[in-house]
């Protein structure tokens, strides 16, 4: 495993050494071509990792295979869970280095890569190494036949992370499918493929047999399309944007018609009524746009405050805004680091620019900040119209639009005026309102009093073009089964 490992270390000078090769069948091996991976805090490149062209994607799904049909296939339910709950003792023991690998190749601030990220992957591992015995049919009373059904793995799986939470979503990933029997071939984004090579290592030292879980990198139109369309993957899992998705789905069905989830966009409403605590409304929702800066698909981008209370907010919003600190995020109270990359640090540079244009009005922010890496001040856009760009596209940044409403029937007009639907948030003290809106909204996760709070136990999927299927919970499970229906003739004459 020597051969690619990479000594460096973060800003603060916390020493690492990361794993830069493929992670096939249980070794580090060099890819088709290499790529460079950037600290987006500083702009600079951490260093060169291998990465996947077709031959190496296929590399990658034949170890799988034969993991499937030989030794992993053989496992007990309670032998896979084994497996699962040491892989997550080992990632808490070493919590602190994936933590620190995170927020280097990501941005985010090293207390939430500490407290949420690398938790979550955690609890997704024993959450569902909980269920590996759990996972079976059941018996239908039919006349003269005993009917019964199994859940059976459907056998390779891939699986397409994004950049803007690595860690948690691989857990998402390895979960269910470890679980339900499955083996994988895991793509991270190009940008940050760092921590999930740790977990590799970590993989190993569990002692999973080689070839149950393979991870790559490599670019989305190489790689990515190479998984999608592969024709020994029964099933593709993938997060991130919406144009992506509509080609992953047209390139499952164009092979081999393998299954599909997809977690897609968002550009999710958060509602302020007048009877809302607005000191912990703007609380939350300035969590709700600026936690992980923006790039969250479920982000509160639009927000939507009761006339009455539209000043009081709006300016007790800007103020709390104001105190987070922005910077670097390998200090430990920082809240708001820089954006993953140049093109995206300059796409939403883009939009910033476009909402001015359209006429709407800059309330703060809307600048770079710092001369260093990709930062963008918070920014918040009055007077906005629902055919302004930033008001209808997906952002995936520090952005944010408000609005007035004037009652129930005019912000439900304007939240579900879009074509995703991800999530929503409500804010109020009147509980019989709170569940009638949250009914009301087309959206896969609706919040009340609170923003952005996703748990491993609690289903997550979109409405409309925000997805397909679910992940999280006993609900992803059905992602990774096929089941089968077996019927035994007791009476029945033919």
């Amino acid at each position: 495993m020597s051969q690619f490992l990479v000594k460096t270390q973060t800003p603060n000078g916390y020493a690492l050494n990361v794993q830069t090769g493929l992670f096939i069948n249980n070794e580090f091996v060099a890819g088709s071509k290499t790529l460079e991976t950037v600290n987006p805090s500083t702009g600079k490149v951490i260093c060169k990792i291998q990465a996947a062209e077709q031959k190496d994607v296929d590399r990658a799904v034949d170890a799988a295979e034969k993991a499937f049909h030989g030794k992993w296939g053989k496992f007990a339910p309670l032998e896979r869970a084994g497996l699962m709950f040491k892989l997550a003792e080992l990632i808490e023991r070493d919590e602190e280095e994936l933590a620190q690998i995170e927020t280097l190749d990501n941005g985010k601030g090293i207390t939430f890569s500490r407290l949420f990220d690398v938790k979550q992957l955690i609890l997704s591992l024993r959450y569902y190494a909980g269920y590996t015995d759990k996972v079976h049919g059941k018996v239908i009373d039919t006349e003269g036949c005993l009917s019964y059904t199994i859940h059976e793995p459907l056998g390779v799986c891939g699986a397409i992370i994004p950049w803007n939470f690595p860690l948690m979503l691989l857990g998402w990933k390895l979960g269910p499918a470890l679980a339900t029997g499955n083996t994988l071939v895991v793509k991270t984004s190009e940008l940050t493929p760092l921590s999930a090579y740790k977990v590799a290592q970590l993989i190993v030292e569990a002692g999973f047999p080689p070839g149950v879980v393979n991870i790559i990198t490599g670019l989305g139109i190489e790689a990515g399309d190479a998984l999608a369309r592969h024709m020994k993957v029964a099933k593709i899992a993938f997060t991130g944007s919406t144009p992506v998705g509509r080609h992953i789905m047209k390139a499952a069905a164009e092979s081999n018609l393998k299954k599909v989830t997809l977690e897609l966009g968002g550009k999710s409403p958060n509602i302020i009524f007048e009877d809302a605590d607005i000191d912990q409304a703007v609380k939350w929702a300035h969590k709700g746009i600026f936690f992980n800066h923006g790039q969250t698909c479920c982000a509160g981008s639009r927000i939507y405050i009761q006339e009455s209370v539209y000043d009081e907010f709006l300016k007790k919003f800007k103020e709390y805004t104001t105190q987070t600190k922005l910077g670097n995020p390998h200090d430990a109270d920082t809240f708001q680091g820089p954006q993953i990359s140049k093109q995206h640090f300059d796409r939403i540079m883009g939009y910033i620019e476009s909402g001015k244009k359209e006429g709407a009005t800059c309330y703060m922010g809307g600048k770079r900040w710092g001369d260093d890496g990709y930062f963008i001040e918070p920014t918040v856009f009055t007077d906005v119209n629902r055919d302004m760009k930033i008001v209808r596209e997906e952002i995936f940044g520090p952005v944010v639009v408000v609005s007035k409403f004037k009652n129930e029937d005019d912000v439900l007009k304007m939240s579900l005026d879009t074509e995703y639907g991800l999530a929503a948030a409500v804010f109020t003290q009147n509980v019989g309102r709170a569940i009638d809106i949250s009914n009301k909204l087309q959206s896969g996760t609706v919040w009340v009093n609170c923003f952005n709070e996703l748990d491993y136990n609690t289903p997550f999927g979109g409405y409309r073009q925000s997805g397909i299927g679910r992940e999280n919970g006993e609900y992803a499970l059905d992602n990774y089964i096929q089941v089968k229906t077996v019927k035994i003739n007791v009476s029945r004459k033919p």
